[in-house]
């Protein structure tokens, strides 16, 4: 009895050992001058993955991969390995066009925090909210939603989330138009709305909640930077019928 006993003890803590696990890190680099704004400075926290090879791998190179369009300048995205040299890589793109542009020294910032909005066996959603400034008017902040299988490790994108796509819009569009009080068939552009077609679309980014499904547009997305985010909830009531994953 006792032998099976501490087999079953042992069998458990190897289950234990392969969970898959995630530990918020911090991440940072900052130029001379950061401190009085007249530098650049990068702040990074994120939950990296690990103990369990295979999947913690797939995960977190989605999320450097998504990181790198992120924080970014110009057309060609950051070579960087990781998270650090991100970092560093941004604050060396300062350097090199504050040399060549030595009369326009505007401070740079990226800050970025990633955090799970939802964690089950079947999905893990990360919501990752970002800041950038590299000059102009303004910076550009921003949500994005990753999502992922626990099990493999694999990214659900967004175009695999929604099933009949067709028949969730007409649902998500009644529940935009009651968010917005916009009485149909009103046009939703003559509302001050941008939409590309001049038609109701679904947006890019989605997150679990625990009250239903958002559906999040990011600034520029269908409105104006003053406007900014537009945002609508839908049931898990209505929603679930078109989700094409479990959660």
């Amino acid at each position: 009895m006792n032998r099976l006993i501490l087999l079953l003890v042992a069998l458990l803590c190897i289950s234990c050992d392969n969970e898959l696990k995630f530990e918020q890190k911090q991440f940072s680099a900052a130029s001379k001058g950061a401190e009085a704004n007249k530098g650049a400075r990068v702040e990074i926290s994120l939950p990296v993955a690990s103990n369990k090879p295979i999947v913690a791998d797939s995960i977190n190179r989605k999320i450097l991969s998504v990181m790198k369009e992120i924080i970014n300048y110009g057309e060609t995205p950051f070579t960087s390995k990781n998270y650090q040299e991100l970092a560093n890589d941004f604050i060396g793109t300062y350097h090199k066009v504050s040399a060549e542009f030595p009369g326009d020294k505007m401070a740079w910032e990226a800050k970025i925090t990633g955090r799970f909005c939802y964690e089950s066996d079947a999905l893990l959603n990360l919501e990752i909210d970002h800041y950038t400034f590299t000059g102009g008017a303004h910076g550009y902040s921003g949500k994005r939603s990753l999502l992922f299988d626990p099990g493999s490790g694999k990214s659900i994108s967004e175009k695999d989330l929604i099933t009949n796509p067709s028949e969730f819009l007409k649902i998500a569009e009644t529940a935009f138009r009651k968010v917005y009080k916009i009485a149909d068939p009103t046009p939703l552009n003559e509302a001050g709305f941008m939409f590309e077609t001049e038609k109701f679309q679904l947006p890019q980014t989605y997150f679990f909640t625990k009250d239903g499904l958002l559906l999040y547009y990011n600034v520029y997305e269908i409105a104006s930077y003053a406007q900014g985010p537009q945002e609508v909830l839908i049931s898990y009531e209505e929603a679930k019928p078109f989700i094409a994953i479990p959660f």
